[in-house]
């Protein structure tokens, strides 16, 4: 037994290893890339190391007033965002506990049937005009302030957390409300943190608002430039590679930069501050993740 089990402890960790790597390659390959020659990458393959190590993408991307100003715009609408929330969210779901909280089952249904039905696009858009968010920083923020499933979750974890602690502090004259910030906050960070890095990450990866309802370049998010650049950059970095196979020479305005180690230089500038957060919230989401599976 000893020895089957020494087998499958090797082919186990073989296969996590395995899958570890091809996890994690896709990001050594663009960090290696954003970090390369745009020329020399482009002409000869790249698997782990730079060629021709350069911070040039990165310093063409920072000298960009443009990004730059998306990149402040995605910061706050993830910061104001996440954090109204985070807030919101935890207010309405303590409500949901009380027992005696007149129109509860009102409330539930008021935020549970616009969980499943939708107005779509065009509705959305006409409702954004007339409430002026259109072309306004709030758009990536009021229509995010509510989630149906993060309730739930909120309200199952304060459920279980005992209500003696409640008991004792309104005999002690404490209002619900310096219950609910006194208390239950304190007591619900991994819920609230597995919260706020769900919502955290939305915002930080969404790219369809700053599309369809900004058209004002000054409020566009980094993903929304992102993905124009993703996408306008692919002819040209086409005809750079065809212009490099016969010798001719396509100007970008950048010496060694090409329109794709730009685009990879960009990748790992949105992607790092998610990367950089995650492993402070780890602890807390593995605990709020199991929120509901197990009730004492």
């Amino acid at each position: 037994m000893k020895k089957k089990w020494s087998i499958f402890s090797v082919f186990n960790y073989l296969f996590l290893a395995i899958f570890a790597f091809t996890t994690l390659y896709p990001f050594i390959y663009i960090l290696a890339y954003s970090l390369s020659d745009g020329v020399e990458a482009m002409n000869y393959p790249i698997y782990f190391l730079p060629r021709g190590f350069t911070f040039e993408n990165y310093i063409q991307i920072f000298k960009d007033s443009t990004f730059l100003n998306a990149y402040v715009i995605t910061i706050l609408r993830t910061v104001i965002g996440t954090i109204l929330h985070v807030v919101l969210s935890a207010l309405f779901a303590y409500a949901l506990t009380r027992k005696n909280l007149p129109g509860k089952t009102f409330f539930t249904f008021f935020i549970f049937i616009p969980s499943i039905f939708s107005g779509g696009m065009i509705p959305n858009f006409i409702l954004y005009r007339e409430l002026g968010l259109i072309n306004n920083f709030w758009v990536f923020v009021f229509p995010f302030l509510f989630s149906f499933f993060h309730i739930i979750i909120m309200r199952t974890f304060f459920q279980q957390l005992p209500s003696s602690l409640e008991e004792s502090a309104q005999i002690d004259g404490a209002s619900n409300f310096r219950v609910f910030v006194s208390i239950i906050l304190p007591l619900s960070m991994p819920v609230l943190a597995t919260i706020a890095l769900f919502q955290g990450v939305f915002h930080w990866n969404d790219w369809f608002t700053g599309t369809y309802f900004v058209t004002e370049e000054s409020l566009r998010p980094v993903q929304t430039l992102l993905n124009e650049l993703l996408t306008e950059s692919e002819a040209l970095a086409n005809a750079a590679q065809r212009a490099s196979q016969t010798g001719t020479t396509v100007s970008t305005g950048m010496i060694s930069v090409t329109p794709e180690s730009l685009r990879m230089a960009t990748l790992i500038v949105a992607t790092l501050p998610i990367i950089c957060v995650y492993p402070f919230l780890q602890k807390y989401f593995v605990k709020g993740v199991m929120v509901g599976s197990i009730k004492g």
